[in-house]
């Protein structure tokens, strides 16, 4: 079975006996522009053209970090299921209408949200920028999507799956693509 197939088969079972708030959490490293790798939790929206898909505005950290080095790992963790999957690959931004599309899905705080703040950046008057926002959702119409509130697209180059075992020898499979082709190895717990 292909990687991105296994991925789905367990991203459903873990979905269908989730109990978290947000089951879609996912890490984001990326590499830090000082270097230092740099990780947050993102929401992974799904997988299309067989690549991972994440939201968020361009201008942030991780928007950032994506320009200047696009390779990027996501580890999944899921509770439930006691699953881990670990991919690393290459991030591209995604098309104008897929981010108009994911935008559109979002609730009307989180629309609020990404059209007036700069995420990650320093503030000094939080209630007054929370002002703002509220503003914004009262006005009940439309929200356009700002210009620097996108997505990336991350290609996997290798997928790790792993099912955590009760006498710690965990079954650990990596997928790479070696010259075009999935290539599977079993490795060690």
């Amino acid at each position: 079975m292909e990687p991105i197939e296994i991925f789905r088969r367990w991203f459903n079972e873990e979905l269908k006996l989730s109990k978290a708030r947000i089951p879609t959490a996912v890490c984001l490293s990326t590499v830090g522009i000082d270097n230092f790798p740099n990780a947050r939790f993102v929401s992974f929206k799904e997988i299309f053209d067989n690549s991972f898909i994440i939201t968020g505005p361009l201008n942030s950290r991780k928007g950032i970090e994506i320009e200047n080095n696009d390779k990027v790992a996501l580890t999944f963790w899921w509770t439930e299921t006691e699953r881990q999957i670990r991919i690393q690959g290459v991030a591209t931004k995604i098309s104008e209408g897929l981010a108009d599309k994911y935008f559109k899905e979002r609730n009307v705080n989180s629309q609020a949200v990404s059209s007036i703040c700069e995420q990650g950046q320093e503030i000094d008057n939080v209630e007054q920028l929370e002002k703002r926002v509220l503003e914004k959702v009262l006005e009940q119409s439309k929200i356009t999507r700002p210009q620097n509130w996108s997505g990336f697209s991350i290609k996997p180059t290798r997928i790790e799956f792993m099912e955590f075992k009760k006498s710690r020898f965990h079954d650990r499979k990596l997928y790479e693509i070696v010259k075009g082709e999935w290539n599977i190895k079993q490795i060690q717990p």
